[in-house]
């Protein structure tokens, strides 16, 4: 299982939720699990190479929106000893800032 953490930026726009909320749209289209957050996209998908594929497909989405340029930062999370979802990371790190 793979999580993959990604920001898109259109570079010259002031506001970017026009273009977050399309990215959502493809996520929501695509059957992907995701998580928004004030900074970026996280996703969990089976594998690397698919996460890359839907990333690559939003970041050239911005371009059919009329950026110019595009930057793309991606953060991987590759685990492959076991099941690991975003909620049992964050659950994980909770349980252990409430411990003693």
């Amino acid at each position: 299982m793979a999580i993959i953490e990604f920001v898109i930026v259109p570079l010259g726009e002031l506001s970017l939720s026009k273009y977050v909320a399309e990215v959502v749209k493809l996520l929501e289209k695509k059957g992907v699990k995701y998580q928004l957050t004030p900074m970026g996209t996280i996703i969990e998908v089976p594998t690397v190479s698919e996460g890359l594929r839907i990333i690559e497909e939003a970041h050239e989405l911005m371009f059919k929106l009329g950026a110019k340029r595009v930057s793309t930062t991606i953060r991987i999370d590759d685990r492959r000893d076991k099941k690991v979802k975003m909620e049992d990371k964050v659950k994980s790190v909770l349980e252990k800032a409430r411990e003693g």
